[in-house]
Parts: C-alpha cells; structure tokens; sequence
C-alpha cells in the first residue's frame, strides 16, 4: 500500500504537465484568423501618396496653381473613404509608371488605361472611366452598330484613334462614306447637323460636346474600342490594393463617382 501510494505522488508533477497541455491544446491547435490590415498598415506613411499627370486636363490640370480635375476629386474622395490625408504628386507621362516602381508614390491616378505588360508588377484596379471610342448618331437614327454604317456617311477626326478605328471597319463591312474633319467636334456638328449619319468619337469629347449642346438628342448605341481608366499600385502591396478597389466600388454604388465625373464632363 505505501509503495503504491508513493507511485502516485511521483507522477503528480507529470499529471499537471498533461492537465495544462490538455489546457492549451485547443488554442495552439485551432488557427487565428488574421486581423486585416488596417488604413496604416497598408498605408505607414500615415498618407496616400498619389501620382497624377497634371497635363491632361479635365482629369488634372492646374488652375491658379491648385490642381483640379476628375482624378484629383478621385483621389480625395478614396483618401476620404479610407480615412487618410492624400499628397499629390505631379509627374510627367514618361515618368508615371516608374515613379511607382521608385516608390516614390502610393497609388496612380492619371487617366491611365490598363497595360496587359506591366501585370507582373501592377495591379489594376476595375475602371473607373470608360474613355473608348464610341459610335455616335442622332436618337432617331437606325444606325445601332457599325455594320449598319455601310453605305452611310461616316464622320470622325482625322489622325485620331478612331480614324484607326474606320480604316479597320473599311475592311469589315460593305463601303461607307468617309468623312474626315480636323476635330472629334466638327464630327459631331455634321451628325448633329445631319451632314453625316454618324460619327465615331472618343467618349471624352463626346461628353464635353454633350454638355455644350444639351439641345440635341444624341445617342451612343455602342462603344467601338474600349479603353477603361484604371487605378495602378503596387503588385507587392496588396492590402494597399484592396482598400483602394474597396473604397472605389463604394463610391460606383452610392453613385457618388458617378457625381464626380458629371461635375467635369
């Protein structure tokens, strides 16, 4: 009997060993899941660095030395939503990418299109802006796409990227008169003016010829030639990314982006 008792305290210390293993077992077993990061943890700088091309008015130019336009109302809108001060940083085209593989900014918004050769160190956040080339005619047109132009007279300006666009399309569909014009504008006046059934325009110009002509009834059956604006950063900060897509699509679904881009165009 004493030997057996003296068994059972020699293994107590050994007793308490499995009591707080068994104890901690589940916390060491069961995987925490991750806080996610919060706005200084993508951003440590405490702000958005935020390049943007100061000569391509209306989305930044400067105005008696302030910038304006719709990537400078862009960016503090995100800034707003993330809940973090914005810095701009003017830079000139050449130098807008590699500005942000210096470092030297955050995030860039300069009405710049998706690059399919940069994805391996940028990612894109979805558009922003659509600013492709688009088919444009009177409201009571039947003109609904571009095969139907054949045997119509076809307005557009001149070296411009929808004259790239009508020099594919002449090799599509049965002929169509060809109407070059020195302006995107001048276009629009002919179809306006029922000189032309319709013209193919960029969406950027449309919009402004819109806003001076609110007396006519246009209508843009179809964009031709996408080409999305997007949001580039870093492809080595995702969290940085997340936030920024995030923060935009909650502006796209309060329509307040909507708002911003109606205030320039």
């Amino acid at each position: 009997m004493a030997a057996t008792t003296r068994r059972i305290i020699a293994l107590l210390p050994f007793t308490w060993v499995w009591w707080i293993l068994g104890a901690l077992l589940p916390v060491i077993a069961i995987p925490r899941t991750p806080a996610p990061p919060t706005a200084c943890d993508a951003f440590p700088r405490g702000e958005i660095r935020v390049g943007v091309d100061a000569s391509h008015a209306p989305f930044a130019a400067y105005v008696n030395d302030t910038l304006v336009g719709i990537d400078i109302d862009l960016a503090n809108a995100l800034a707003a939503q993330i809940g973090l001060p914005v810095r701009f940083v003017p830079l000139g085209y050449d130098g807008l990418y590699d500005a942000l593989y210096a470092d030297q900014i955050d995030v860039l918004i300069a009405a710049v299109p998706r690059d399919p050769a940069r994805t391996n160190r940028v990612l894109y956040t979805p558009s922003y802006f659509e600013a492709g080339i688009a088919l444009v005619t009177s409201r009571s047109s039947t003109v609904s796409q571009m095969s139907d132009v054949s045997g119509r007279r076809l307005a557009y300006e001149f070296g411009s990227s929808a004259h790239s666009e009508v020099d594919i399309w002449a090799r599509r569909i049965l002929p169509f008169t060809r109407m070059p014009y020195q302006y995107a504008a001048y276009a629009l006046d002919a179809v306006r003016l029922g000189q032309a059934d319709a013209a193919l325009v960029d969406t950027i110009t449309l919009h402004q010829y819109l806003d001076a002509h609110p007396e006519w009834d246009a209508h843009t059956p179809r964009i031709i030639l996408s080409i999305p604006y997007v949001i580039a950063l870093r492809i080595d900060r995702p969290s940085q990314a997340v936030m920024v897509t995030a923060a935009l699509e909650e502006l796209r679904s309060s329509g307040a982006l909507d708002t911003l881009i109606a205030r320039w165009l």
